[in-house]
């Protein structure tokens, strides 16, 4: 009995996306397509040439430059991939999944979904036992998500749902009293949600926020103590430093990826539960109504994208998609090997 091979392993296939990295470093992402060709300003590759070979291959061009073939990996396809709105740094992603704990069969709800990066990393941990419930405010962004998770998985994965409209008012619709294992929130005033979220998570269950500025970390803080219904938020930042290592020249890379954003986490008590209060514990700061304007959208630096913009990255989303889909799931390696067409 043989069993399938993953959909993204063995030859390249008409539809694979493909990182060609040239000389310099430089990577470009394309999707295969019969009869295309790949241009620069030094040279050209048919997409038939990079069909039918292994992955890793190393491909010249008509000017005899090499360019090395790879399927992107997720990081190198998150960085790449058709935007909506800002995504969530790989950096960053990592901790969400270990911070909030995501686990294969998980329940996880997530608000809100940008351009999916985060979605493909939460559906990847919580496995096809789990289930993933997005909201997004925006069908544009959704659209765009939409795309880019089924560009890189080949398929619209059954155990997600994007649902269009705010949390606040369609999380009690979508998830039953105390049944969500972890919440993941990427919005601009998560405070807003915290008790419809604090009714769908189950005791013990983690909430975590990513937020861009000390004043949104500030007040999420403030209102899930308030609230009483969660242990005391743990807050980080991740920041990642290469490093340039050739023989002795080792020393640290000049540039380095800083400060994206806030993780803030805590996880929700028992009903009626008493959170036994710190020793040292500093006081917290007032804020009145009046300086809620410190959270507006224009205050925090919030980039809109226009209309326009989105409409074509949504089109270039669901054009990769469809590509992607085509594929088949069931393909296996002979199929390609066997193709006199396709095969170089």
């Amino acid at each position: 009995m043989t069993s399938e091979k993953p959909l993204n392993s063995g030859p390249f296939r008409v539809g694979d996306r493909v990182q060609l990295t040239g000389p310099k470093g430089r990577r470009n992402t394309i999707t295969l397509e019969a009869g295309r060709q790949f241009h620069t300003h030094k040279g050209m590759i048919d997409h038939d040439d990079i069909v039918g070979r292994p992955d890793g291959s190393v491909i010249t061009n008509s000017a005899g430059i090499d360019y090395l073939a790879l399927r992107p990996l997720l990081v190198d396809f998150a960085m790449s991939m058709p935007r909506g709105a800002a995504i969530i740094y790989p950096k960053d992603a990592a901790q969400i999944l270990a911070q909030a704990d995501i686990f294969p069969g998980a329940n996880v709800v997530e608000a809100g979904v940008g351009s999916g990066a985060l979605s493909l990393w939460l559906l990847r941990a919580i496995g096809p036992e789990g289930t993933l419930t997005s909201f997004e405010r925006r069908d544009e962004f959704a659209d765009v998500a939409r795309g880019n998770v089924a560009t890189f998985l080949g398929t619209d994965p059954e155990n997600w749902t994007i649902t269009v409209g705010d949390l606040a008012e369609k999380l009690a619709d979508a998830a039953a009293h105390a049944s969500v294992d972890r919440v993941v929130l990427d919005m601009l005033a998560p405070w807003e949600c915290l008790d419809v979220v604090s009714d769908a998570l189950v005791p013990g269950g983690v909430l975590l926020c990513y937020v861009a500025t000390v004043t949104q970390l500030s007040r999420v803080a403030e209102a899930i103590r308030e609230s009483g219904n969660y242990t005391n938020p743990e807050s980080s930042e991740t920041m990642v430093r290469g490093w340039h290592v050739e023989g002795l020249a080792v020393r640290p890379e000049h540039r380095m990826i800083g400060h994206t954003g806030f993780l803030i986490s805590a996880r929700r008590l028992a009903p009626g539960a008493v959170l036994p209060e710190l020793k040292r514990r500093a006081s917290k700061s007032d804020f009145s109504a009046d300086d809620v304007e410190i959270w507006t959208p224009g205050a925090v630096g919030e980039r809109s994208v226009s209309d326009k913009v989105l409409r074509k990255r949504a089109r270039i989303a669901e054009a990769g998609a469809a590509a992607s889909k085509a594929r088949g799931l069931g393909d296996s390696d002979s199929d390609v090997a066997d193709d006199p067409d396709g095969a170089h």
